[in-house]
C-alpha cells in the first residue's frame, strides 16, 4: 500500500510541472553556447519531433527565421564570397544560429501545445523562483564578501561593486544582468495579469537588483501604459507598489544611481549647464589637524590646505622614517572632541585611493589599445589620439549605418551581409573575444565593420570603464537587421515575426505589454543571435494565444 502511494505521488507529481520544459530552459538559456547546443540535443531525444509545420499561411511557426537564412544565402551569392573561406564558415555559423532559434521555439510550442495552460504555468513559476534564488545568492556572496548588508553604497575594493552591483546579479542564465533584468520584467507584467502578487514582488526585486536603468525606464513606461487603460482598480494598486518598489531602490539602496543616470545623460547630450554657487557650511571649531577634517567641512581653499598638508606630511615620511616608527608605536589619540565636549569621529574620505576605481589598464582593454594601434589607419574613431565623441556611441552607430547605406544604394534592399557589418557574429569572428571564443585561424573581419561599429565599440570600450555602458555600445537588434539584412530583412521581421504574434492582438493580454518590453530591448542587443530572452518572450506569447484560444472555445 505505501508502494502504491508513493507511486501516485510521483505521478502527482511528474503531472505537475513539464519537466522537460523547464529543464530545457534552464539549460538553454545559460550564457554558454556549450550548454545550449547539449540542450538541443537533449530536448530532442525526450521529445522528437521535427514537424515545424512552416507555410505561407497560418505557419505554425515565424517564416521570418527561414526569410533571415535565405537573404544571408542571397547576399554570400551577390558578393562572390564563394573562395573565402573564413567567410564561408562565418555563413554557416550565422546560418547556425537561426537553425538554433527554430530548434528551440519548435520545442516550446510543442510543449505548450502539448501540456494545459496551467501546467505550464507552474513551470513559469517554478522557473522563476529558481532565477531569484540564485539572483539572491548572487547578492548574498557579494554581501559576505564586502561585508556590507548593501553592496550598492559600498566603495571599497577600488569599488568593485557600489553602483555596479546589479552587474554581478546574473541569475540563472549566467549571462549578463540585463538579460535577468529583461525576463523578470516580463515576469513583472506576467504575475501581473494573473494576479500573482507574490511572484510579481519577487520579479520587480530581481530586476531592480540587476541595476539596470535602461529595462526600468521601459518597464515603467508600459506599466504607465497599463495602469492607464488595461488594468483593475486591485492592477493599479499593484503597479503602484512596484513604483514604490523603484523609488525606494533608487532613493534607499542605490542613491548614487540616480545621479549616475542624470550625468551621464547630461554629458552625452551636453545638457551641462554652468554650475551655481554652492554655499559653504560654517566650518565648526574642532581640535583636529586639517588632514582629519572631512572634504564636506572645508571650502575650496581649505581642501588645497588639506591637500599640500598631507604632500607635506608624507614628505616628512619619506625623510625620517626613524621618528615616525617611533611615533606610530606611541598610544594614539582615539577620542577627538569638539569645543563643546562632543565625540567627532572622522568619516573615510570615499575619494582617496581605497576607495576609486583601478587606474590601471586592464588586460582586455590593453589588448583593445593593441589592436586600435595596429589598424590605426582604418579607424576614424578609436584611431584618432585623445577624440572624444559628442554622442553616444548607440546614436553614433545609427549614423554609421544609415550613412553606409546612403553610400551603398544598392546594399539597402538586402544589407551589407551576414556577419559583415553590425552582429554578434562580426564581434565574435574578429577573434578579439568580445562574445566568446573564435578559432584563430578563421578570424574573418569585414573592412565595413571594422571601420563602422567595431570603431565604435573600441573607442569607448579601450577607455576607463566610466563609458562602458549600453548607451555607448551599438548593439541593436534593428540596426543588425537594416545593415547587414537591409530593408528586406527589416520587413521580413515586421510582417513575419512580429506579425505572427500580432496577428491575434485582440486576443492578447499579457502578451501585449510583453511584446511593448521586447520592442524596447531590441534596441539594446543583439537578442537572437544571444538565444536568452527571445526564447522565453516566444514561450508567454504561444501560452496566452493559447489561453484565449481554449476560452473562445
Amino acid at each position: 500500500m505505501v508502494i502504491s502511494n508513493d507511486f501516485l505521488n510521483f505521478k502527482k507529481l511528474k503531472n505537475l510541472l513539464d519537466w522537460k520544459l523547464l529543464l530545457f530552459l534552464v539549460l538553454f538559456l545559460n550564457v554558454k553556447l556549450a550548454v545550449k547546443i547539449p540542450a538541443i540535443v537533449v530536448i530532442y531525444l525526450l521529445q522528437f519531433n521535427f514537424k515545424f509545420g512552416f507555410s505561407l499561411k497560418n505557419s505554425r511557426l515565424p517564416l521570418f527565421y527561414l526569410l533571415a537564412i535565405a537573404i544571408a544565402i542571397l547576399n554570400w551569392l551577390i558578393g562572390n564570397n564563394y573562395g573565402n573561406i573564413n567567410y564561408n564558415i562565418v555563413l554557416l555559423t550565422g546560418i547556425g544560429f537561426w537553425v538554433l532559434c527554430i530548434l528551440a521555439m519548435h520545442q516550446v510550442k510543442l510543449s505548450v501545445d502539448n501540456n494545459d495552460t496551467e501546467t505550464i504555468h507552474r513551470t513559469i513559476i517554478v522557473f522563476f523562483i529558481l532565477n531569484a534564488l540564485l539572483s539572491f545568492f548572487n547578492l548574498a556572496v557579494i554581501a559576505f564578501e564586502t561585508g556590507s548588508i548593501n553592496p550598492y553604497t559600498y566603495q571599497g575594493q577600488y569599488q568593485k561593486y557600489f553602483l555596479g552591483t546589479g552587474d554581478y546579479i546574473k541569475g540563472l542564465t549566467f549571462d549578463t544582468s540585463t538579460t535577468n533584468a529583461v525576463l523578470n520584467a516580463f515576469g513583472v507584467i506576467y504575475f501581473l495579469t494573473k494576479k500573482n502578487t507574490a511572484m510579481l514582488f519577487v520579479c520587480m526585486t530581481v530586476m531592480l537588483l540587476t541595476g539596470s536603468n535602461f529595462t526600468n525606464l521601459v518597464l515603467l513606461i508600459v506599466l504607465v501604459i497599463l495602469f492607464v487603460f488595461r488594468t483593475s482598480r486591485n492592477q493599479k494598486s499593484l503597479i503602484v507598489i512596484c513604483l514604490v518598489f523603484l523609488v525606494v531602490f533608487l532613493a534607499k539602496i542605490s542613491p548614487q544611481n540616480e545621479t549616475y543616470v542624470t550625468e551621464n545623460f547630461k554629458r552625452a547630450f551636453h545638457l551641462n549647464v554652468k554650475n551655481k554657487a554652492v554655499p559653504v557650511p560654517v566650518r565648526p571649531k574642532l581640535f583636529l589637524p586639517i588632514t582629519l577634517m572631512p572634504d564636506s567641512l572645508l571650502n575650496a581653499d581649505q581642501k588645497k590646505w588639506k591637500i599640500a598638508q598631507r604632500y607635506i606630511d608624507s614628505m616628512y615620511v619619506v625623510a625620517n622614517p626613524q621618528q615616525v616608527a617611533k611615533k606610530i608605536q606611541q598610544p594614539a589619540q582615539t577620542v577627538l572632541e569638539t569645543q563643546n565636549g562632543r565625540v567627532y569621529v572622522p568619516q573615510p574620505n570615499i575619494n582617496s585611493m581605497p576607495y576609486q576605481h583601478v587606474i590601471d589598464t586592464s588586460y582586455y582593454q590593453k589588448r583593445l589599445l593593441s589592436f586600435i594601434s595596429t589598424h590605426k589607419a582604418s579607424l576614424p574613431l578609436s584611431g584618432r589620439d585623445n577624440f572624444k565623441l559628442q554622442l553616444p556611441g548607440k546614436i553614433v552607430g545609427w549614423l554609421q549605418t544609415i550613412n553606409f547605406l546612403h553610400q551603398h544604394p544598392l546594399k539597402i534592399i538586402t544589407g551589407d551581409g551576414m556577419g559583415n557589418f553590425s552582429s554578434k557574429l562580426a564581434l565574435r569572428a574578429s577573434g578579439l573575444g568580445f562574445s566568446g571564443g573564435y578559432p584563430q585561424k578563421y578570424i574573418y573581419m569585414n573592412p565595413d565593420f571594422l571601420s563602422n561599429h567595431l570603431d565604435v565599440y573600441l573607442n569607448f570600450f579601450s577607455k576607463k570603464t566610466d563609458i562602458h555602458s549600453i548607451s555607448n555600445n551599438p548593439d541593436s537588434v534593428y540596426d543588425q537587421l537594416l545593415a547587414e539584412y537591409g530593408l528586406l530583412g527589416l520587413a521580413a521581421f515586421l510582417l513575419y515575426y512580429l506579425g505572427f504574434f500580432l496577428k491575434q492582438y485582440k486576443q492578447l493580454t499579457y502578451g501585449l505589454p510583453i511584446l511593448l518590453i521586447a520592442l524596447g530591448v531590441f534596441f539594446i542587443d543583439y537578442w537572437f543571435e544571444k538565444l536568452s530572452i527571445l526564447l522565453f518572450f516566444e514561450l508567454l506569447l504561444l501560452l496566452n494565444i493559447k489561453e484565449t484560444s481554449t476560452k473562445k472555445y
